[in-house]
């Protein structure tokens, strides 16, 4: 029997289309020993690299960040959790964390979170701001080109029980700088380390 096909392979299917051609190439030979034909073996030297790995965790899960650098108690039950505070490339620094409403019904007062200053950013946390006491320097949230935060947009509602996750970036403090006041509308104060 002869084939003359070209068939281009996806990397993941390069496994799957092996084994296909070696039970097609099976079946048409004529040999009838009543033997099953032996698995085939990859030439010497010829990478596996294309062969299909297993997720190294079980699959693509995604799970909540561990590391719990301060919570601040807000309104109705909201409780603010921050999670990181590292200094980027670039001279900025980026907090991020997570809004969860722990009260009996859903939280609409998030415009409060927005701030008076970069109304263009529409429902958002550019009211944020951190405080250096040491320094006796504040910080607000970095903008873009068009006016708008470099931060977290679009909250108009937390659900009852719902977990939201934010972010908020700022010009990074002086490198002796290793403690800040994190300060959003609607909740206490939050003191954090940087880390970076």
């Amino acid at each position: 029997m002869s084939i003359q096909h070209t068939v281009k392979l996806h990397r993941g299917a390069t496994v799957a289309a092996t084994a296909v051609l070696a039970l097609a190439v099976a079946g048409c030979g004529g040999g009838s020993d009543g033997k099953a034909p032996e698995p085939q073996k990859p030439a010497a030297g010829k990478s596996q690299d294309n062969a299909p790995q297993p997720p190294a965790s079980g699959g693509a899960v995604s799970q909540a960040p561990t590391q719990v650098l301060a919570t601040a108690n807000g309104e109705d039950g909201m409780v603010m959790t921050i999670n990181s505070a590292t200094r980027e490339v670039g001279g900025f620094l980026t907090v991020s964390g997570q809004f969860k409403n722990g009260g009996g019904a859903d939280y609409a007062k998030t415009p409060a979170w927005r701030g008076n200053e970069l109304t263009q950013s529409g429902t958002s946390i550019a009211g944020v701001n951190l405080t250096d006491k040491a320094g006796k320097k504040r910080y607000y949230v970095l903008r873009d080109t068009d006016g708008r935060c470099l931060c977290t947009t679009g909250i108009a509602l937390i659900g009852r029980g719902a977990t939201v996750p934010f972010f908020a970036q700022f010009p990074a403090p002086p490198a002796s700088t290793s403690e800040v006041e994190f300060n959003l509308p609607t909740f206490a104060t939050a003191t954090i380390k940087i880390s970076g």
